[in-house]
């Protein structure tokens, strides 16, 4: 171990990062500033360089074995031995981080990649997992918006109060295709997962009991930064959904403008979460636009940590590493670094 880390504190136990279970806040934060007097670890506010380390939905629903939509990639225990070592990133860096942020996708039953949203002529709904919604669907007749969902909708102010389903369902149309025509994934039909209020939406524990660690030691307050709760688009993204307006240009959703003006007034930002191929490609990708936009140089400060991060396996049905290698391939090629968490972050400069 380098002499620019900190060793790992005791409490840290790699064979409960798989699990979910009740952090002692209390007692850590006892450790954690004796912890801090130990190794002359200053507040975060005297920080001459900022460092933003943002941490992608690294939640219970994608990163514990058995939970919703576990990110297994080909090693089919992905984002758990992300984690371990995600968690050991932050114990022995923990000088160099000045504020951590985290990603929440928050979603409710009556969203469009849910299968209750959609139905055929039978009264079937597409199974989840197995479906991706295709402008041919919508064409044949396949799949339409589910009538019954319209009264729980919160839908915006251009809806026609006489007839909200004619526009619901010329909306689910506009979406679909409009999904093809920007170059996104289908509509894919996802099981129910990151439900708020529910087990899996919260933080895995093993991390969020490092990031209060981190909070402790260092006086910085955590982030979080809610996504994807917007019931007519996918939000893959933390930056913007996939889709932003209706049929008719006027808008649905926008940009998450505050977010990344956040983020860029750190000297540097560090990426990782889950899962690779989705939501922390979608974001890295959306971020280098918007920076593209304003200054190119600014990508030379974002740092995307590849063993951070597993792109979604399933077996059998799809495998999407190809696409994850190639989005981080695109941001490297555009100056953001491409890094590994066993290198030190006093190494990166």
């Amino acid at each position: 171990m380098s002499a620019s880390q900190l060793p790992l504190p005791q409490h840290f136990d790699v064979n409960q990062v798989d699990k979910v279970w009740r952090i002692p806040y209390q007692e850590r934060q006892r450790e954690a500033l004796a912890w801090a007097d130990q190794y002359s670890i200053s507040a975060a506010s005297e920080d001459d360089f900022r460092t933003c380390l943002l941490l992608v939905d690294v939640q219970n629903t994608f990163c514990v074995p058995g939970f919703e939509l576990f990110v297994g990639g080909r090693s089919g225990n992905g984002a758990v031995e992300d984690n371990v070592r995600l968690c050991q990133f932050i114990y022995r860096n923990l000088p160099h981080i000045t504020k951590i942020a985290c990603t929440l996708d928050t979603h409710t039953a009556m969203q469009i990649f849910h299968e209750v949203f959609w139905i055929n002529d039978a009264g079937e709904h597409p199974l989840p997992l197995q479906t991706l919604i295709t402008p041919e669907d919508i064409e044949t007749g396949r799949w339409r918006v589910n009538p019954a969902v319209v009264g729980s909708l919160n839908l915006p102010n251009q809806v026609p109060e006489s007839n909200p389903y004619a526009w619901l369902k010329a909306y689910g149309e506009h979406y679909v295709k409009k999904l093809t025509t920007d170059g996104k994934y289908p509509l894919a039909i996802w099981p129910y997962h990151a439900m708020l209020g529910g087990i899996g939406h919260a933080v895995v524990s093993a991390v969020d009991e490092a990031c209060f660690f981190h909070t402790i030691a260092r006086k910085t307050q955590i982030h979080y930064e809610i996504k994807g709760q917007n019931p007519l688009t996918e939000n893959y993204s933390v930056l913007r959904p996939e889709v932003l307006n209706d049929t008719d240009g006027e808008p649905i959703a926008e940009k998450n403008s505050t977010f990344l003006q956040m983020l860029l007034r750190y000297d540097r930002v560090i990426i990782a979460g889950q899962a690779k191929s989705h939501c922390v490609a979608w974001t890295v990708s959306d971020l280098l636009t918007e920076i593209q936009k304003a200054d190119s140089e600014l990508a030379k400060k974002i740092y995307l940590v590849d063993d951070l991060t597993s792109p979604v396996v399933v077996p059998g049905v799809v495998d999407y590493t190809e696409p994850a290698d190639t989005a981080f391939a695109k941001a490297a090629s555009a100056g953001m670094h491409i890094v590994q968490s066993t290198e030190p972050i006093a190494r990166w400069e």
